[in-house]
């Protein structure tokens, strides 16, 4: 999975790790926001890597967790997806709008290619590739990252971007699909 190759998400293996991120995710998404403790260490077991001064708004959603890494004093806002079947890293001083949903698995495009019949029942093919999110990043509420996608230092994402390319440095950019608008 995480090497880009096709793989079947309802492995024992995988399940168990989605299991263990849900149950993590249930007692963080149902902490009373005054237990700061209790919240850190919860993300601490949940991801790869959590950074000091990291502030995560309820209700987040992942898939497994432990791919994710995230930076010192980055805020991620309400009701963000992080579809983590890849690594996802944010890094230091990032701001995540509301909403956002961050993709890192795929399908082929042709039905038939995508959809897997077998004596044990239907599946989908899926590939993955991960999403890097540079330093002081603002992504706008509404926001969706494609799989593949690297975006640079010092960026602003504007609210309901699509984010189909990797983005450079010091740029805003906005629109669906994201295009580059000026530097900053």
């Amino acid at each position: 999975m995480l090497n880009g190759d096709n793989y079947n998400s309802r492995d024992p293996e995988l399940l168990n790790q989605y299991h263990t991120a849900r149950a993590l995710l249930k007692r963080y998404n149902n902490l009373d926001s005054r237990d700061l403790e209790e919240r850190e260490s919860i993300l601490q077991s949940l991801f790869e890597a959590c950074g000091d001064g990291v502030w995560i708004e309820i209700p987040f959603i992942c898939d497994y967790g432990e791919h994710i890494t995230v930076g010192d004093n980055t805020f991620i806002n309400a009701n963000c997806i992080f579809i983590d079947n890849n690594k996802i890293t944010i890094g230091e001083n990032c701001l995540i709008g509301p909403h956002v949903q961050i993709y890192t698995a795929e399908h082929p495009l042709k039905a038939s290619e995508r959809i897997a019949k077998k004596e044990l029942g239907t599946s989908y093919l899926t590939s993955t590739k991960p999403v890097v999110i540079g330093d002081n990043v603002w992504i706008g509420g509404n926001s969706v990252i494609f799989p593949g996608v690297t975006i640079g230092n010092n960026v602003t994402i504007g609210a309901g971007s699509v984010v189909t390319k990797s983005i450079p440095d010091n740029v805003l950019a906005y629109g669906n699909p994201c295009k580059i608008q000026r530097g900053l």
